[in-house]
Order: structure tokens, then C-alpha cells, then sequence
């Protein structure tokens, strides 16, 4: 079981932004389609946090037309360049499930407010931005690198 958990601490996610159940949050997520990648963004509540370690998600509802959309994210995955919190949520449980059956004002989460907080939150986006564009311009010096190494076809 030792070997199990020495490759799943390699595969975790350096610099992963810690949030909790009940924010706001918006997920940058990295969608490749053929040749061509672009960052679409999700915005939502945190409904759920599941499992620990490597195999850890985090499911995110948005209302979108009237519908309710969830998508259930890996929280170490490549694929998510950042999350940015919007909004600290007040709650008192640990799974959110019961806002699916709300409507409306219902179906709202109440916001933690303070300096402190509004502070901490400023802080912790501005980490994730840092590492976001210092995980990007790696990649794109990795690119520019690989594109130098390859031999010119006639």
C-alpha cells in the first residue's frame, strides 16, 4: 500500500487552490478540441468535496437558462489552470444536495463578510493568478522548445 500512496503524492497538483464547500468559485478549465486549446470558464457553488488525495473532486453547480448544470471536477487535474473564489460561502454542512431541490432566492448560500476575509481572499486569488501564469509561460517555453529541436521539413 506504501507504493500506492508515493505515486499518488507525485501525481497531486502543485500550487492546488484551496477552497471550501459552500463558495462561489470559478474554474478555469483547459478544453482541447483537435490542435486547438482554449480556457472555458465554469462559474458555480461548491456543492460536495469527495475522497482525499489524488483521486479528489469537487462537484460545481450553476443555473444556466433556468437549468441546473453540476459538473464533478478532479481536483489535481492538469486541465484546471486556476480557481478563483467569487464569493465565500457560510455553511454549516459538509455536502450541499439539498440546493437542487431550492428555487430562486432559496437556492442561495449566505456570503462571509469582513475585512479579514475579503483580505485572505484577495491574497489566495493573487497566489493562484501567480502560479497560473508561471505554469503557462512553462509550457509555452516547453513549445518553443520542442519547435526549435525539430528538424525543418522540405
Amino acid at each position: 500500500m506504501d507504493i500506492i500512496k508515493t505515486i499518488e503524492e507525485t501525481q497531486k497538483r502543485v500550487g492546488a487552490q484551496g477552497f471550501n464547500v459552500g463558495d462561489t468559485v470559478k474554474v478555469y478549465f483547459k478544453i482541447i478540441e483537435g490542435k486547438t486549446e482554449r480556457i472555458q470558464v465554469f462559474e458555480g457553488i461548491v456543492l460536495c468535496k469527495k475522497n482525499s488525495g489524488a483521486r479528489e473532486t469537487f462537484t460545481v453547480r450553476k443555473i444556466s437558462y433556468g437549468v441546473g448544470v453540476e459538473r464533478v471536477f478532479p481536483y489535481n487535474s492538469p486541465r484546471i489552470v486556476k480557481v478563483d473564489i467569487v464569493r465565500p460561502g457560510k455553511v454549516r454542512r459538509s455536502k450541499l444536495y439539498y440546493i437542487r431541490d431550492r428555487i430562486g432566492k432559496a437556492a442561495k448560500v449566505k456570503a462571509l463578510v469582513g475585512a479579514k476575509i475579503t483580505e485572505e481572499l484577495n491574497a489566495r486569488n493573487a497566489r493562484a493568478e501567480a502560479f497560473a501564469a508561471a505554469e503557462e509561460a512553462r509550457i509555452k517555453a516547453e513549445r518553443a522548445e520542442a519547435a526549435a529541436n525539430k528538424p525543418a521539413a522540405k
